[in-house]
C-alpha cells in the first residue's frame, strides 16, 4: 500500500469514526426547538476535514489507546465550528460560504446563527462532563478546552488581535500571536487531548510536552498554509471566499513574507513538528502523516 492510500485510508476511517459520534452527540432537527438544532448540524455536517478530534485520536493512538476517545475528540468538533460561525458573522468577517455552503447565518439568519454557536459551545463541555472518565481526565480535558478557546493566548484571544491589526502594517509579533492564538491554540490543545485520554489525565511529562511542541508547530503551519491558501487558491477549492484576507487588510505571513517566504516557514515547522516526535514509534505514524498532510494540502 502507497503512502498516500494508507494516508487517505487512515483519514477516511477516523473521520467516519468522528462523524458517527457527532450524529448521535448532536441533537436532531426534530429535537425541540427544531431550528437551532437544525442550524447546529447544518455547520457541523456541511463537510470539514475533521483534523482536530482526527489529531486527538491520532495522539491517543500514539500514547497506547487507539479506540474510545471519539465522544471526547468531538467535543473540539463542536468547539471549532462555533468559532466558524460567529466568524463568519456581518460583525466579524462577514463571508457568506462556509465548507461550501451557505454560512450558518445566511442559511438561519444571524440571530440563530449566534445561537448555534452559542450552542455547540456549550454542547462541548456537556459532551466532556457526560463520558464515563476518571474526574482527573475529565477536568483536565476541560480546562484544556476553555483555556485553548479563551481569551489568554486562546482562540478568543487571537481572534480579538486579528480584527485590530486590519488595516495596520503587521508586525512579526502580531502575526506569531494571531496565528498562535486563534488556530494553533485549539490544534495543541486537540493533540495533548489524546495524551491526557490515554494516561487518565496525569500524562507522561515529557510526552505531553513533546505533544504539545507538535501540536503548536503543526497548528502554526496549518494557519500559515490557510493563508497562503487565500491568496492562490479559488473558493469552490476551498470552500470558502478566497481573497478575504486582503480585502480586509489582515495581518497574514503571506503580507509579510509574500507566498514564498510564508511556505518556507510553514515547511520549517513541519521539521520542527516532526523532531517533537522523535520519542515516539510507529504508533505515532498518523501524527507523522497528518503533519505532512496539513503543510502539502491544497484546500
Amino acid at each position: 500500500m502507497g503512502l498516500t492510500t494508507r494516508l487517505d485510508d487512515y483519514v477516511s476511517d477516523r473521520r467516519k469514526r468522528v462523524d458517527r459520534e457527532l450524529e448521535r452527540l448532536l441533537p436532531h432537527s426534530d429535537t425541540p426547538p427544531g431550528t437551532i438544532h437544525a442550524a447546529m448540524r447544518h455547520s457541523v455536517f456541511a463537510g470539514g476535514k475533521r483534523i482536530r478530534p482526527i489529531l486527538a485520536i491520532a495522539a491517543a493512538e500514539a500514547c497506547g489507546s487507539p479506540f474510545g476517545i471519539e465522544a471526547p475528540a468531538c467535543a473540539l468538533e463542536c468547539v471549532h465550528t462555533y468559532s466558524l460561525i460567529h466568524d463568519d458573522l456581518p460583525a466579524l468577517d462577514n463571508d457568506d460560504l462556509r465548507r461550501g455552503e451557505p454560512a450558518c447565518h445566511k442559511a438561519f439568519g444571524e440571530s440563530t446563527a449566534i445561537l448555534a454557536g452559542d450552542a455547540l459551545q456549550t454542547l462541548a463541555f456537556q459532551i466532556l462532563a457526560t463520558q464515563d472518565l476518571p474526574a482527573e481526565t475529565t477536568a483536565a480535558m476541560v480546562a484544556e478546552l476553555a483555556t485553548a478557546g479563551g481569551t489568554v493566548d486562546g482562540m478568543i484571544g487571537g481572534q480579538v488581535a486579528d480584527i485590530e491589526a486590519e488595516g495596520y502594517d503587521p508586525t512579526d509579533g502580531q502575526v506569531e500571536y494571531i496565528h498562535r492564538a486563534k488556530t494553533a491554540a485549539l490544534i495543541r490543545a486537540s493533540v495533548r487531548f489524546g495524551s491526557l485520554y490515554a494516561e487518565a489525565g496525569t500524562p507522561n511529562s515529557m510526552r505531553h510536552e513533546a505533544l504539545s511542541q507538535y501540536g503548536a508547530k503543526i497548528g502554526l503551519a496549518f494557519q500559515i498554509v490557510d493563508d497562503v491558501l487565500d491568496v492562490v487558491s479559488s473558493s469552490d477549492a476551498l470552500g470558502k471566499t478566497a481573497g478575504k484576507d486582503a480585502s480586509q487588510s489582515k495581518a497574514t505571513y503571506p503580507a509579510l513574507y509574500g507566498i514564498e517566504g510564508s511556505r518556507q516557514r510553514a515547511r520549517e515547522c513541519l521539521g520542527e513538528a516532526l523532531r517533537a516526535l522523535d520519542g515516539f514509534d510507529e504508533r505515532a505514524w498518523g501524527l507523522r502523516a497528518i503533519a505532512d498532510l496539513i503543510v502539502s494540502r491544497t484546500s
